[in-house]
This record gives structure tokens, C-alpha cells and sequence, in this order.
């Protein structure tokens, strides 16, 4: 997960698509995302409890959902200059996922992220994501199915790599076995 990371289209704001990425959703209405960054304290010197001193960014913006990333860009109108042009998430990088439903506020979702190295965010990092204009609920089923299919192809992938290892024949002289492919070192 990465600030200010997405590629956008000058003129329209719209993320430029990574090789073979598909959209599979996008949210145009005012959608606020809240990101929450903890101070790390130095090594060696952790504070009991946690630190209590975090960074809030708030902006309002535009979300898409894809099959690899979860993106949220902020608008170019206005006068003042937004706390983040753009935030990516890559679907395999949300953590957990948590559906709040506060007694007297909107309903809203939670995500505990593990941030990519150099993305200006620091373990620990909270997103908070509401929609002002409409439910948020059957978004938060389409993303938390996507995140699945995302991790779980992963998975297949890596399965798949292991399986894909060198076969070692064998060719039986005399009733004895002897290996054609050893490795250096070794004498038959």
C-alpha cells in the first residue's frame, strides 16, 4: 500500500490500469477515506501501550476497485492542496476487513493494511472508508469476495511453482540403480 503511487490520466484522474487488470467496480460519489498512520517509535525505545501519537489524513474522492488494487484518488478542484493525491492498496496486502456500525454515525468500513516498503506508510496503518451518498454494505461483500479470489489465485500460483520441479530419472544396469543428474560433488 503506497501514497501518492497510482498513475493517473492527466486529464480525466482516472488510474491507468496495471498490465492485465480489469475494473471491477468504481464509486464516482463522494467517498471519504480516512487514513490513520501510527508513529513508529525508535528502536529500543517502545513506549508501553503504543504510541499514542498518530498521523489522520481525510480527503474526499473517487474509489475504484479492480481485481488487483483498491484505489482512491482525490479531486484536482478546489483551492486548497489535498493531504493525498492518491492512495493504491493491492488486494493482497488488506490484512482484515471490518464492517462498523456505529449507534448514531453511518455505517463504515475498516481495513488494517500491510504497507509496501518506501509507500510513506508505516505498520500498523488504518483506512477508514465511508460513502456520504449511498450503503456501503454491498460494496463491502464485493470487495471482501475480489480480496479472496485474489489471495487464493496467489496461492495457486505459488503451488503451482513448487510443483514444477526438475524430475530425476534413474536407469537400472544390472540390477543396480544409478542417477543420471547428481549433483557436483557426488561420485555414482
Amino acid at each position: 500500500m503506497a501514497l501518492n503511487w497510482t498513475m493517473l490520466d492527466p486529464a480525466t484522474r482516472v488510474p491507468i490500469p496495471l498490465p492485465h487488470e480489469q475494473t471491477i467496480l468504481t464509486v464516482d460519489s463522494k467517498v471519504e477515506y480516512t487514513v490513520i498512520i501510527p508513529k513508529i517509535p525508535p528502536s529500543g525505545s517502545a513506549i508501553a501501550g503504543g504510541s499514542p501519537d498518530t498521523k489522520k489524513m481525510k480527503e474526499a474522492g473517487r474509489l475504484w476497485l479492480t481485481d488487483k488494487r483498491l484505489i482512491f484518488t482525490t479531486p484536482t478542484t478546489g483551492g486548497s492542496k489535498p493531504s493525498f493525491d492518491s492512495l493504491s492498496i493491492p488486494l493482497h496486502s488488506i490484512l482484515s476487513t471490518k464492517f462498523e456500525q456505529p449507534l448514531f454515525a453511518a455505517n463504515f468500513l475498516t481495513l488494517d493494511v500491510d504497507p509496501s516498503p518506501e509507500g510513506g506508510l508505516t505498520d500498523g496503518t488504518k483506512i477508514e472508508i465511508r460513502f456520504s451518498d449511498q450503503g456501503i454494505f454491498q460494496f463491502v461483500g464485493v470487495l471482501d469476495k475480489t480480496r479472496e479470489r485474489t489471495i487464493y489465485m496467489r496461492r495457486q500460483t505459488a503451488m503451482g511453482e513448487d510443483e514444477n520441479l526438475p524430475v530425476y530419472s534413474s536407469s537400472a544396469e544390472g540390477g543396480s540403480s544409478t542417477y543420471t543428474d547428481m549433483p557436483p560433488g557426488y561420485d555414482a
